[in-house]
């Protein structure tokens, strides 16, 4: 159990709360900004990330802050990978709902994961009981 944020290498460990998601934002930025990646894919990827991280720290640990959240960033040649990692029981991703469906147009939340997948190039989501992963990839310039 980590009590503060962690960072070796390309990854960064946060406790499970909303407070450190500025720490994460600021380490991929500065990851992509290394890479010389351009401002509007830095956007893009730091929204995904956040939604990512945000949903793993409410949804996956439940505000635990005995959990912990990793994200691991990795460059492979033109394009980037990143690992958003939780603790949590897992969820169903054939389960969420449609938010594009008209009952749903009008909810606060449920848009997480259509951003993330509208804004990434691909987007793999492994979860079980002892937590989920999702994987995000994007072409970088």
């Amino acid at each position: 159990m980590v009590q503060k944020p962690v960072i070796s290498g390309n990854k960064i460990t946060i406790p499970s709360n909303l407070e450190y998601l500025t720490d994460v934002d600021n380490f991929i930025e500065s990851t992509l900004q290394s890479y010389g990646t351009d401002e509007s894919t830095i956007a893009d990827i730091a929204i995904s990330v956040s939604e990512l991280v945000n949903n793993a720290i409410e949804h996956g640990s439940k505000s635990g802050t005995a959990k912990e959240v990793t994200v691991e960033i990795n460059r492979q040649n033109d394009k980037v990978q990143i690992r958003v990692r939780d603790r949590g029981n897992g969820f169903d991703p054939e389960q969420l709902d449609d938010p594009l469906a008209d009952e749903n147009l009008l909810k606060e939340v449920g848009r997480g994961i259509f951003i993330v997948k509208s804004l990434m190039d691909s987007v793999d989501i492994q979860t079980s009981d002892k937590g989920t992963t999702i994987t995000i990839t994007k072409a970088i310039k």
